[in-house]
């Protein structure tokens, strides 16, 4: 079943990849990138503190934990325990799928672009439910960053599949976490 899956996502990758040309490669390239959307974060964060400025803290140490969380279990545990080769260091596709000259790691599964993406936007719309209208475009976000790692042939539909459900779980557990530690800390200051 197992060797099924593993076909079934090598032939939706390479489907996937390759739909591609020229004048979208570098446009691709460079959505993939972190720094290209540290605007996007600021004006995010912006309209956060804007909306509710007393747990702004709250928000960005939630952000913080859940891509920690998301980066070290993809890359940290995920990566090097699967060793899933990348297609663009995998030989069987040489010459057969579009690179746009760089790959990465050595190995693939999980995506850490999808776990920190799909992260930030599960939490935040958990965190700020009804506060901010446009979070949940976020998952759009998210999900147009994740792909641009098949179209580059750095990921597999798999790799970024689950990476998405790593993130999500990322998010739960730091959206449960700082939900717990502001009631235990309002707790110790009502009491006293």
């Amino acid at each position: 079943m197992i060797e099924q899956i593993k076909t079934w996502d090598e032939e939706i990758f390479l489907w996937l990849n390759s739909f591609h040309t020229d004048w979208l490669d570098a446009l691709m390239f460079q959505l993939s990138q972190t720094f290209i959307w540290i605007p996007f974060y600021l004006i995010l964060f912006y309209f956060i503190y804007k909306v509710d400025s007393k747990r702004t803290w709250w928000v960005l140490g939630g952000v913080a934990m859940t891509i920690l969380i998301a980066d070290q279990v993809t890359s940290g545990l995920m990566k090097p325990f699967f060793e899933r080769l990348r297609p663009c260091h995998d030989e069987r596709w040489n010459l057969v799928i579009h690179n746009y000259g760089r790959c990465g790691g050595l190995y693939g599964f999980a995506s850490s672009h999808a776990a920190n993406t799909f992260g930030l936007a599960v939490f935040l719309n958990l965190k700020m439910k009804g506060k901010l209208r446009f979070l949940p475009w976020l998952f759009l976000w998210a999900a147009v960053v994740s792909y641009t790692r098949i179209y580059l042939g750095v990921h597999y539909p798999m790799d970024i599949l689950v990476g998405a459900l790593v993130g999500a779980a990322a998010a739960l557990i730091s959206w449960f976490l700082i939900v717990f530690a502001k009631r235990e800390i309002l707790k110790l200051i009502l009491k006293d």
